[in-house]
C-alpha cells in the first residue's frame, strides 16, 4: 500500500533529513513511504510523533477494516 500521507507530511524536507531525525536509514524511510516495509510499533509511534499526528492517521485507513501495521498473535 502506498502511504501518500507520509510523503505529504514530509513536504519539502529531504528523505535523508527526516531519516536522520528518526534515526533510520533513508532507504528504510523510502520503503515505509512506498509501503514495501511495515514499521515496528515503536517506530510507527516515533514517526507519528515526529509529524505531530497519530499512528492511526498515518498507518490505518479511514474505515479501519484494514491496516498497514501488521499484528502478531501469541
Amino acid at each position: 500500500m502506498e502511504r501518500k500521507t507520509l510523503i505529504k507530511l514530509r513536504g519539502d524536507k529531504s528523505r535523508p533529513t527526516v531519516a536522520k531525525d528518526l534515526k533510520i536509514t533513508p532507504q528504510m524511510l523510502g520503503a515505509i513511504e512506498r509501503g514495501d516495509r511495515t514499521p515496528s510499533l515503536p517506530l510507527a509511534k516515533r514517526i507519528a510523533d515526529y509529524y505531530e499526528t497519530s499512528v492511526d492517521e498515518i498507518f490505518f485507513n479511514k474505515n479501519r477494516n484494514n491496516s498497514c501495521l501488521k499484528t502478531t498473535t501469541a
